[in-house]
């Protein structure tokens, strides 16, 4: 069963599922970059008239849109699509790849990302949207916004005053946030 939540983005909704979406945790989609998307179940969302993004995360995926649709004929169609893949397909949308993944030699960074992992992202995640590391240089974490959070106009507050405040409060080594 496919319920949805509304966003703070109103341009955005969380289609939450019962069953697993991602087993790679989160990855956004843009429709700019559809010619190198290989998931068949991904470029046709993104097909769909006023889809602008998704992004797939383990139990709900968010759809961002643009003006020219209104959620009263894109919700139905995109709880379809959800609702068809599940019905063909046995697994998640997004299956996991082994991947050799770099290990961070660097204390500091491996604090960024525990505070981003367990105090940051699910509150975010709540908001149909996920934060992503980027960097850590001179004292200023970079990261990236994506899903619901991507352009939304409550980013940036979120940003100052949540995420900056909680990585300076537990890593002394941080004095700013700042996105991508």
């Amino acid at each position: 069963m496919i319920t949805t939540e509304i966003t703070p983005n109103p341009n955005s909704l969380k289609f939450l599922s019962e069953e697993i979406i991602s087993e790679v945790g989160a990855e956004e989609f843009q429709k700019k970059d559809i010619s190198n998307i290989n998931n068949s179940f991904i470029k046709d969302l993104l097909n769909f008239d006023g889809v602008e993004l998704v992004l797939l995360s383990k139990n709900f995926l968010s759809v961002k849109k643009n003006d020219t649709v209104s959620w009263d004929a894109l919700k139905p169609t995109v709880i379809s699509h959800i609702n068809d893949h599940f019905e063909k397909n046995k697994g998640p949308i997004l299956v996991d790849k082994v991947e050799d993944e770099k290990k961070d030699t660097d204390e500091t960074v491996k604090k960024i990302k525990e505070i981003l992992d367990t105090k940051i992202r699910p509150a975010v995640a709540r908001d149909g949207g996920d934060i992503k590391f980027k960097s850590f240089e001179n004292g200023i974490v970079i990261v990236e916004l994506q899903g619901s959070c991507s352009g939304c106009p409550s980013s940036l507050m979120t940003l100052k005053q949540g995420v900056q405040n909680l990585l300076c409060h537990y890593v002394k080594e941080v004095k700013s946030v700042k996105a991508l």
